[in-house]
């Protein structure tokens, strides 16, 4: 065979393998623009969860498998979780989610002045918000679980976890789920989903577009005190962010006649009292807007509002009592 024959048969080979690669790209790239809205739900962390995401393949599976290691790593309500071991002084040590979540959180806590903490566990358990029964609080016992309540009596030191003492208890409720939906996220787009709305008790990552192609549209529920739910008081249009909301409005009880929300501040050690009925914040990652949502709370609307000012990555939707009902805020 002559050289300019063998050049020709390389060229030849040549060309067709670009034609392949082309072909096969096109393939794959019209699979994923035809792939079927994929819905998955079901039952996690004491709430639901609904996600759905454009997908040849069902990653329930998967997603299911995520959802169990948060739960393995993070919940109080396991007793065999991480978090909960730690609790109990049966190990020091935070597995990659613990650490990840802590890290976090104490960022957050520094930036909020400790509006967001992580600590005031003994506080939640005590109001009867969370593994503990409602109980009557004096003032004397409220000021004796305070001496273990904030931030800096935690610490981390590569994964080893500090306490100053070994009755601070840590409490992830308020940022976990926003972290859950972040790992679900995070295995979608590993898995090359673009389009994709995950949702866990109210948390929320949206992604690309939706069923007809536009832009996600996420509700924000109108405060309401019968604990029925349903109205709207404000759709927002976005893709590509994070949004979580923290209100007083469900979880509570009545004591004396008097509502008990289920938000304690670190600093009083007690329900906090505002005209602030909920607040949405929207964020890079929902585990983010999870936290600044509830540390908003804790703050009202005026603190928050100086908060957002010095965070403008950060935007956010206030309701307020007003005095012919509700009155939406947005802020940034």
């Amino acid at each position: 065979m002559t050289q300019s024959k063998r050049g020709l048969i390389r060229r030849s080979c040549g060309t067709l393998f670009l034609l392949f690669l082309i072909v096969a790209g096109t393939i794959i790239l019209l699979r994923r623009f035809q792939a079927p809205m994929q819905q998955n739900e079901g039952f996690v962390f004491g709430t639901t969860y609904h996600i759905r995401y454009k997908s040849p393949t069902d990653l329930h599976d998967r997603i299911r498998s995520v959802l169990d290691q948060v739960d393995a790593s993070l919940s109080l309500f396991n007793k065999q979780s991480t978090l909960s071991k730690i609790n109990r002084g049966e190990t020091d040590k935070a597995d990659v989610m613990v650490e990840e979540v802590l890290r976090l959180a104490l960022r957050i806590s520094e930036e909020t002045g400790g509006a967001f903490d992580v600590t005031v566990a003994p506080l939640v358990n005590a109001w009867g918000f969370g593994t503990e029964e409602q109980t009557t609080l004096s003032d004397a016992h409220i000021d004796s679980l305070r001496q273990f309540v904030g931030y800096r009596n935690l610490s981390l030191s590569g994964r080893t976890v500090s306490k100053s003492d070994k009755r601070v208890q840590i409490d992830c409720g308020a940022i976990a789920k926003g972290y859950a939906v972040d790992k679900v996220a995070q295995l979608l787009r590993e898995n090359q989903v673009e389009n994709f709305m995950i949702e866990i008790g109210g948390e929320i990552v949206v992604s690309g577009k939706n069923d007809e192609g536009e832009s996600w549209h996420i509700g924000i529920e109108q405060p309401d005190t019968t604990n029925v739910g349903g109205a709207l008081q404000e759709v927002v249009e976005m893709t590509d962010r994070a949004v979580a909301t923290s209100g007083n409005y469900h979880n509570y009880y009545v004591r004396d006649g008097k509502r008990v929300s289920h938000t304690i501040s670190p600093q009083t050690g007690r329900p906090i009292v505002h005209d602030l009925l909920s607040a949405t914040v929207v964020a890079p990652t929902c585990a983010e807007a999870d936290a600044y949502a509830t540390a908003c709370m804790v703050m009202g609307a005026e603190k928050s509002r100086a908060f957002f000012k010095n965070h403008p990555k950060l935007s956010a939707y206030f309701i307020l009592a007003g005095n012919d009902g509700y009155v939406t805020e947005k802020i940034n």
